[in-house]
C-alpha cells in the first residue's frame, strides 16, 4: 500500500462498494473538492472530512491494513460499509494528487478510533492463544447423532416424495403448485437439512420457467436423488466425498490442517443475495502455490458482508483449507502485509482445457455449479446460430442484403482461443451485464487473458487482463 509508494487504482476502491447506487455516489465524492485535512498515515490509516448538508463535516477514516478488509468510520447515518464518504475518500487518495498527503498524524478522533480497533485486536488475539475450555464431547457426539437421524429422516421421506412426482410424470409437476414443494422445504429445515431444503425451493421454481423446463427438471431431480442417496450411503464413500456429501446437505465444515502462507493475488469478488442472506465470493491466487482459493462472507439480507477485499491487490497471510473432495473454500488467517498492488497473475489455459478441468473437478463434487480457471489469449466473439445463419442466406437470397441483415440474430457470445479456434460460451447470465461491454472494450479485438467461473451453463467472465498490463480489471 503506501509504504510501497504505490496507492490503490479508482476501481479497486469501488469494488468496494457495497451496490451500485453507493458506488454512483461514492464516485461524485471522489473529487478534492468536499474534503478538507485529510492525510493518510503511509501504514494503512486514511482520514479526511467531507462537507455535507449539516453545519459539521462528515468525519470519515479508513483502516486499510485490516486482515479481514478496509475497516470504515463515518460519522453519516448511512448503514453502508463503506458508505458514500469512505468510498470518496478512497477516490480522492488513490488519485495521488496531493489532497491526502502521506506521513501524516492522524487527528484525535481519527486516533481515537485507531487506538480502539487495536486494543480490540489485541484483546482477540490473546483470548485466542488461551487454552480454550474444553467443551464436553460426549454430549457433542450424541447432538451430532441426533442431528444425522432427523437428516437420515428427511432424505428417507425426499426419496419418496421424487418417486411419487416421477412415477406421476413430469407433467403433473406443472399442476402442483409451488406451495407444495415449499412444504416439502419446510420439511427438510424440520430436519434439519438446509441444504436439501434450498435444492427443494430451486426444484419447485423450475416448472413452467421457460423452454425446455422439463430437461433442467429431470436433471435436478437427479442432483437431488444423488445427494440424497449420498447421504443415506455415506458410510460407504470416499472421506473426502462423505465430506462433501455432509456440506451440501448443510452440515457446517469447519477449516482443518495447516495454514499455507503464500502472496495471494485478490482475482475476484461479487455479491450474491436471496431473502434470507448476502453471500460475498472472494476469488484467491497463491503466485507460489499455484493454488486458486475461496473466500466466503456472509451478511444478514439487504446488508454487505464484513470481509472486503480489493481486486487485483496481493496480500501475504496464512489461510486454511474446509474439508471435501475438491474443496477450494479457505478460512483467512494471519496477515503480515498491507494488501498492495500487484502485476502477477495466474497461468491461463485453453478453452478445451478449461472444460476437461471443470469435468475432473464434478468427478469430486458432482453437485458444483462452476469451477474457476484463467483463459489464456482469448477473444470474446459474437456466435450465431447456424439456423439463424441459414434464415439470413435464404432472405438475402429472396429479398436482397439489406432485408437479410435485419433478419440476423444477434446471438450469444462465447470467448474464442484465435490459434486453436476453441471456444467457451458465455453464460446467459454474463450476456447481460456490464461487464461483457468491458470485456469486448478492453479486447478491441485482440486477444486478452480472463479470469471466471466455467460450468454447465457457460463461462463467466470475473477479471480480465489486457495485453502487455498488469492491472487487474474487474468485470464483477
Amino acid at each position: 500500500m503506501t509504504q510501497q509508494g504505490v496507492r490503490w487504482t479508482a476501481d479497486q476502491v469501488l469494488a468496494l462498494a457495497p451496490d451500485a447506487p453507493s458506488r454512483k455516489a461514492g464516485s461524485k465524492l471522489g473529487v478534492a473538492g468536499p474534503w478538507s485535512e485529510a492525510g493518510s498515515t503511509g501504514e494503512g490509516a486514511v482520514w479526511g472530512l467531507c462537507k455535507g448538508s449539516g453545519s459539521k463535516p462528515y468525519q470519515t477514516i479508513v483502516d486499510i491494513a485490516d486482515v479481514a478488509g478496509p475497516a470504515y468510520k463515518c460519522s453519516c447515518p448511512s448503514r453502508k460499509f463503506p458508505c458514500k464518504h469512505a468510498l470518496g475518500l478512497l477516490l480522492v487518495w488513490a488519485g495521488a494528487d496531493g489532497t491526502v498527503p502521506d506521513g501524516g498524524e492522524p487527528p484525535a478522533w481519527a486516533e481515537e478510533w485507531l487506538a480502539a480497533r487495536r486494543k480490540r485486536a489485541d484483546a482477540k488475539q490473546g483470548s485466542a492463544a488461551a487454552p480454550a475450555a474444553s467443551a464436553d464431547p460426549e454430549a457433542a457426539r450424541k447432538r451430532a447423532e441426533k442431528r444425522a437421524e432427523r437428516i437420515t429422516a428427511g432424505a428417507t421421506e425426499l426419496e419418496q416424495r421424487l418417486s411419487d412426482l416421477l412415477r406421476g410424470g413430469t407433467a403433473s409437476a406443472e399442476q402442483m403448485g409451488y406451495g407444495l414443494w415449499e412444504e416439502t422445504a419446510a420439511r427438510m429445515v424440520d430436519a434439519q437439512a438446509p441444504g436439501l431444503a434450498a435444492r427443494v425451493r430451486e426444484l419447485g421454481a423450475i416448472p413452467s420457467s421457460g423452454p425446455g423446463w422439463p430437461v433442467r427438471f429431470l436433471e435436478e431431480c437427479a442432483l437431488l436423488h444423488l445427494l440424497d442417496q449420498g447421504w443415506l450411503h455415506r458410510d460407504r464413500l470416499p472421506d473426502g466425498l462423505a465430506a462433501t456429501v455432509r456440506s451440501r446437505v448443510g452440515l457446517p465444515a469447519q477449516a482443518e490442517g495447516p495454514p499455507v502462507r503464500d502472496r495471494w493475488v485478490v482475482l475476484a469478488q461479487y455479491d450474491t443475495a436471496d431473502s434470507r442472506l448476502s453471500t460475498r465470493r472472494i476469488w484467491l491466487y497463491g503466485t507460489e502455490s499455484g493454488r486458486t482459493a475461496l473466500l466466503l462472507s456472509y451478511g444478514a439480507a439487504g446488508r454487505a458482508p464484513a470481509l472486503a477485499l480489493p481486486v487485483g491487490l496481493a496480500l501475504d497471510a496464512e489461510v486454511t483449507g474446509y474439508t471435501g473432495a475438491g474443496q477450494l473454500r479457505v478460512e483467512l488467517g494471519e496477515q503480515f502485509t498491507a494488501p498492495a498492488p500487484t502485476a502477477q497473475r495466474p497461468p491461463g489455459v485453453r478453452p478445451e482445457e478449461a472444460a476437461a478441468r471443470y469435468g475432473e473437478a464434478l468427478g469430486d463434487d458432482p453437485w458444483l455449479e462452476s469451477w474457476p480457471v484463467t483463459l489464456a489469449e482469448v477473444i470474446p466473439t459474437r456466435a450465431q446460430n447456424p439456423r439463424d445463419a441459414r434464415d439470413a442466406r435464404d432472405a438475402r437470397d429472396a429479398r436482397g442484403t439489406r432485408d437479410a441483415r435485419e433478419t440476423r440474430d444477434p446471438g450469444s457470445w462465447q470467448l474464442v482461443d484465435p490459434v486453436t479456434e476453441s471456444a467457451l460460451p458465455l453464460a446467459p447470465s454474463a450476456t447481460s451485464r456490464p461487464g461483457l461491454w468491458r470485456l469486448i472494450a478492453l479486447s478491441g479485438g485482440a486477444p486478452l487473458t480472463v479470469f471466471g467461473e466455467c460450468g454447465h451453463r457457460g463461462f463467466t467472465p470475473l477479471a480480465a487482463w489486457p495485453k502487455d498490463s498488469g492491472e487487474t480489471v474487474s468485470l464483477c
